[in-house]
């Protein structure tokens, strides 16, 4: 039932008011008797949002309702509330006929593997400790949730006076990310800050192809960066000031090299480009790698020696303010960035050396395919890594096939020192896909 990013589906058929009922349920039974709920812009999030916490009310828990928030904002708040659990009603980067619920922890870190697998567990077997009329629990509004947010980025990133940033918050819940960078000194044009949850002016997922108005925006005009939200605003990506779309995995390396020193680790994904390790070694620095997803990345940035936990997908986690991955902080945190140090272009002349091929393929049974990929890879290849997915080390080079934890994906990555390598191995990648998704097909029209 959970993902990598909790509980998402399609409204009305993998999520639906039942399921969202059946959780709050779960979570007050479970003894989570304090629950912050919040949702982003979808026009199904209020539905869901009365669900849960009507389901959560049912046992005898409490709510505090936040209203429409992005989704750090919510993690953050069940912290300041001293709340037991928090939920964000949301489907982040997904396309807006999804929804989905995400549970957080007082610290900000996401439900670990025990945590969901309890919930999963009562799910499964309706476990819920119901009450009688006069045990049902209460509900009240928090009107402050982002101005505390706000408060909380200004604390945490100093003077941006004289910078010109570009907000394009994708009609999500990122609001906060104008408003804080406005309160630190800076300029701020926003993009598309209708909040909308059909997210008519551009996918919700901020890529290199979904954000060309914001690029040709910059480029256009004297703004010094600038940055994309998701839905939900846990994800933030980034424009240089000459209009160029910044990579995620250098955008790690530059988040990363700010932060870390002598001995310090950064956790990133293992399909985090190897320009990363490049850019730590650096500074004395190194990666350590995990499972694709940030609850992954953030369950590493709790150990001692890790002091900044990304994604190039555009998950951004500093363990010294907040487990959960928090795009506002990320904008301001770059902002700052370019005040101190100058152009985004200039500091990441030094970061690259490698071609990353990237694709995502849509397929109907991907935990079949998978399953064949795993079985293919295996007979071919020395050098595989099936942690997460089906990565193969080439040596001079790597690719991984991986299925989506959010989406019914699987996404091929590819990477090597010259162009021709990395179209090599990702044509490898891809026939891999190609014959696993074949021998599932065949398969399944065999069992028929």
């Amino acid at each position: 039932m959970f993902g990598t990013s909790g509980i998402r589906g399609e409204v009305g058929s993998d999520v639906t008011a039942d399921l969202a009922l059946s959780v709050g349920r779960a979570l007050a039974s479970e003894g989570y008797r304090h629950v912050v709920v919040g949702r982003d812009t979808r026009e199904s999030g209020a539905m869901l949002a009365d669900a849960l916490s009507a389901g959560v009310r049912e046992c005898g828990g409490t709510v505090v309702d936040v209203g429409t928030a992005a989704t750090p904002t919510i993690a953050r708040s069940v912290g300041w509330l001293d709340a037991d659990a928090g939920v964000a009603v949301t489907a982040s980067h997904n396309p807006p006929e999804d929804n989905g619920l995400k549970l957080w922890n007082p610290s900000g870190q996401a439900f670990d593997g025990d945590q969901r697998a309890e919930i999963t567990r009562r799910l499964d077997e309706g476990a819920y400790e119901l009450v009688g009329a006069d045990g049902v629990g209460g509900e009240h509004r928090w009107e402050e949730s982002h101005e505390r947010h706000v408060a909380a980025l200004c604390d945490a990133c100093g003077s941006l006076d004289g910078v010109h940033v570009a907000v394009d918050v994708g009609n999500g819940a990122g609001a906060v990310t104008a408003t804080a960078l406005r309160d630190l000194g800076a300029t701020v044009t926003t993009l598309n800050a209708q909040p909308d949850g059909t997210f008519p002016a551009r996918p919700s997922e901020p890529t290199a192809e979904t954000c060309e108005d914001l690029c040709r925006f910059v480029a256009a005009t004297d703004a010094d960066l600038g940055v994309a939200h998701d839905g939900d605003a846990d994800r933030t990506m980034a424009v240089d000031e000459t209009g160029a779309f910044v990579p995620g995995d250098h955008l790690l390396a530059l988040f990363g090299r700010a932060r870390a020193g002598d001995g310090d680790r950064v956790a990133a994904p293992l399909n985090t480009s190897l320009a990363v390790d490049d850019a730590l070694a650096e500074v004395g620095a190194s990666v350590v790698r995990t499972k694709v997803g940030d609850v992954y990345v953030a369950e590493r940035a709790t150990e001692a020696d890790v002091v900044f936990g990304g994604e190039p997908s555009g998950a951004w986690i500093w363990p010294d303010e907040t487990l959960c991955p928090d795009g506002p902080l990320a904008a301001c945190r770059l902002a700052e960035t370019v005040h101190d140090r100058g152009p985004l272009s200039t500091q990441l002349d030094a970061i690259g050396g490698y071609v990353t091929r990237r694709e995502s393929r849509p397929v109907d049974a991907k935990d079949e395919v998978m399953d064949h990929v795993g079985r293919l890879a295996a007979a071919s290849y020395d050098e595989v890594d099936a942690s997460d997915g089906v990565r193969v080390d080439r040596g001079d080079g790597w690719f991984l096939v991986r299925a989506s934890g959010t989406q019914p994906l699987v996404r091929l990555t590819a990477e090597a020192a010259e162009a021709e390598r990395a179209t090599e191995l990702f044509e490898a990648a891809r026939s891999l896909f190609e014959e696993a998704a074949d021998a599932a097909e065949s398969a399944t029209l065999q069992s028929e």
